[in-house]
């Protein structure tokens, strides 16, 4: 009954901590041990920090829903500049260029399309 468990709900793997364990540490655990790019969503600045380090890519919660929500078409889907949710540094250069971060998450959001049975990569 305490087992961590999975389910895959519309092509999106879903995990469940284990009886007793925290969503937090389960998250950063899966991501530390399995090294490969996840897409982590989340809107917890420390786990998202913890993805950028490990070269997974968070996404905001309410990002990832306008994304599944948005009609497949053939419009790219956008990261929204006035969104504050993960702190933006000033930085120097040209403000419309998007900073690498910026870039993983547009790449990330493009990709989801959503179908009839759920959202696919």
């Amino acid at each position: 009954m305490g087992q961590e468990s999975q389910s895959i709900i519309g092509g999106i793997k879903v995990i469940y901590s284990r009886l007793g364990e925290k969503a937090d540490f389960a998250i950063k655990r899966i991501v530390s041990s399995d090294r490969r790019q996840w897409i982590v969503v989340t809107s917890d600045r420390d786990i998202a920090s913890h993805a950028w380090a490990l070269g997974s890519v968070p996404i905001s919660s309410e990002d990832f829903l306008k994304a599944i929500e948005k009609k497949q078409t053939e419009k790219e889907v956008f990261y929204e500049d006035d969104d504050e949710e993960y702190g933006r540094p000033t930085r120097k250069g040209n403000p419309k260029r998007l900073s690498k971060k910026e870039k993983a998450i547009k790449k990330i959001l493009s990709k989801l399309r959503w179908s009839g049975s759920g959202s696919r990569f």
